[in-house]
């Protein structure tokens, strides 16, 4: 009994409905406000191991008021969604169906503008699920790199600062990719403490890290 309700404490769908709530066309996050009809589209995108009961929860506040959404899970982690697309790909080693899932994001995102919502939901494994590797910089050298981290028991902050410099959405990029819609991010920690700019190598935050650091 103790266990189950440890479970159901830290359940990520139970979380986000606790956290987000819709009054007809209000919607409420934190103490922060949301008029709904200003908004042209509401879009959902993310990655990480609870995403897709975070997707759930978040088409069961918003509904038809949710114009599209791609999401990436690891495989095996889905959920029933009906306008949020999942993208299953591999964790904690990245692959080529991260990418496209990825990419499918960045399509979204594609000509958003300032009266565009954008919902983030991210995750413990986001870094892994949501791969697209800068210029010059293969996949497979992705895969090896985090493998060669992963065993050499580097701590999730260094091993994330390393994966930001070598992103194209971490680090703050995929909030830069939706602007100037207005983003609103929905996260769940899996590190101690809660450093925004670490979980899941912070894609809607801004990086406190230099490539001096990943170095």
């Amino acid at each position: 009994e103790v266990l189950g309700a440890a479970l159901d404490a830290v359940d990520p769908a139970a979380a986000l409905r606790r956290t987000l709530h819709r009054e007809g066309d209000t919607l409420r996050v934190a103490g922060q406000s949301y008029d709904l009809c200003r908004f042209r589209r509401a879009l959902v995108v993310g990655a990480g191991k609870a995403a897709a009961p975070m997707a759930s929860a978040v088409e069961g506040v918003l509904g038809d008021r949710i114009s599209g959404g791609a999401v990436t899970v690891k495989y095996g982690y889905t959920a029933p969604t009906a306008q949020v697309t999942l993208h299953e790909a591999g964790h904690p080693v990245p692959d080529s169906a991260g990418i496209a899932g990825t990419q499918a994001m960045i399509a979204l995102l594609d000509g958003t503008g300032p009266d565009d919502l954008v919902l983030c939901l991210i995750s413990g494994g986001g870094s892994a699920l949501m791969p697209l590797p800068v210029p010059g910089v293969t996949l497979e050298e992705l895969q090896a790199l985090t493998s060669a981290l992963l065993r050499s028991g580097a701590p999730i902050q260094a091993l994330n600062t390393v994966r930001k410099h070598l992103s194209q959405v971490s680090g703050g990029q995929l909030a830069r990719l939706a602007h100037p819609a207005t983003v609103l991010s929905l996260i769940v920690s899996d590190v101690v403490g809660s450093p925004l700019d670490v979980i899941a190598s912070g894609p809607t935050v801004a990086d406190s890290s230099t490539f001096q650091d990943a170095r």
